[in-house]
């Protein structure tokens, strides 16, 4: 994905619920691994089995 584009779905993933982040996690298309991973960076480790479940 370009980077401007990214940068827009990162604000939003910063700014987004819990349940807002899984769901730009999981229906976002067209990422590569190390924004998947910026993303993560971003997520909050205690609910990373919310996100786990949620790949299922």
């Amino acid at each position: 994905m370009k980077q401007n584009d990214f940068e827009k779905i990162l604000t939003k993933f910063k700014a987004a619920s819990v349940d807002g982040k899984i769901d730009i996690y999981t229906t976002t298309e067209g990422l590569n691994r190390e924004q998947y991973r910026e993303l993560l960076m971003w997520f909050p480790r205690t609910d990373l089995d919310r996100l786990e479940k949620a790949l299922g």
